[in-house]
């Protein structure tokens, strides 16, 4: 049984994640998908946050879990019996930067692979981060992530938004 770990931050998941997901889903038998938590990194949305949203939008899959993780993605992969990360590119910019990874990930563990799957050309300007500026802007994210958690990701941004006043 075939195990990969897709790794992200999720913050928050948008609907090229959820395309990268279901399209590395065929390919083995469990998906994990593994919310980093690294408190160097200034989130949005908190760890319990993004791991409601993401059980929310994945409730259907029994093959796929939803987890997080501190430390090393390879670390957390070994733990879990993974044989590879699956990692979305949008542009040749995602591939510098992910070709670094998978040649470091190889290095601590030459029995991961890392998959790479190229966006759907409908969401390669999708990030994030663009979700997370029209949000504080109140603009229109309606297409950009999947629409069972839209207005969860509205509300929990109105919350913060409200809380910082």
């Amino acid at each position: 049984m075939a195990t990969f770990v897709c790794p992200g931050s999720f913050d928050p998941i948008t609907n090229g994640h959820y395309d990268i997901i279901l399209r590395a889903l065929v390919h083995c038998d469990n998906l994990i998908v593994a919310v980093g938590d690294n408190k160097a990194k200034k989130s949005f949305f908190t760890l319990e946050e993004k791991i409601m949203l993401l059980n929310k939008v994945f409730m259907d899959y029994k093959s796929i879990k939803i987890e997080s993780f501190t430390g090393l993605t390879e670390e957390f992969a070994r733990s879990k019996n993974a044989t590879a990360l699956v990692r979305g590119l949008r542009a040749l910019s995602d591939f510098e930067f992910e070709f670094q990874m998978a040649l470091l990930n190889r290095k601590l563990n030459p029995n991961l692979e890392t998959l790479f799957i190229m966006t759907n050309a409908d969401y390669s300007y999708i990030s994030s981060a663009a979700v997370r500026e029209l949000l504080l802007n109140n603009g229109d994210i309606t297409g950009m992530v999947p629409d069972c958690i839209k207005n969860d990701i509205i509300s929990l941004c109105e919350e913060k938004r409200i809380g910082n006043r």
